[in-house]
């Protein structure tokens, strides 16, 4: 319980810092340590969402309410997928072929955190 309050609490920070950099500057602006705040921001956000869905999930399907360390992992690769996306759109090589190899890219990331762990 007190890890799924931390998730979110880092989350929604990280959400209102996204936004403050999406408002307050410019790509030219920020430079290199900028771009890379940027993302870092995106990928916090999109894990508490993607952790939130998933317990979700977990609630309505497997009836579980607890939400295990284990778990926490999967959110944390599944929530990289939409970060890969968006570094291929602005590298401008987004194809049918990226986007599978980026769902494989995850599926097997996930298929390791379930074999090791």
């Amino acid at each position: 319980m007190k890890h799924k309050r931390v998730v979110m609490i880092i989350s929604i920070a990280g959400l209102a810092a996204l936004i403050a950099i999406l408002t307050l500057t410019t790509p030219t602006d920020t430079g290199p340590l900028g771009v890379l705040l940027f993302f870092t921001t995106l990928y916090i956000s999109v894990f508490g969402i993607s952790s939130l869905i998933m317990q979700a999930f977990y609630k309505l399907a497997f009836k579980r309410d607890n939400f295990r360390n284990k778990d926490y992992l999967y959110a944390a690769v599944f929530s990289f997928g939409p970060i890969m996306l968006l570094m291929a759109r602005s590298f401008g090589a987004i194809s049918i072929w990226t986007v599978a190899l980026i769902i494989f890219f995850i599926f097997l990331a996930e298929f390791l955190v379930a074999k090791r762990i």
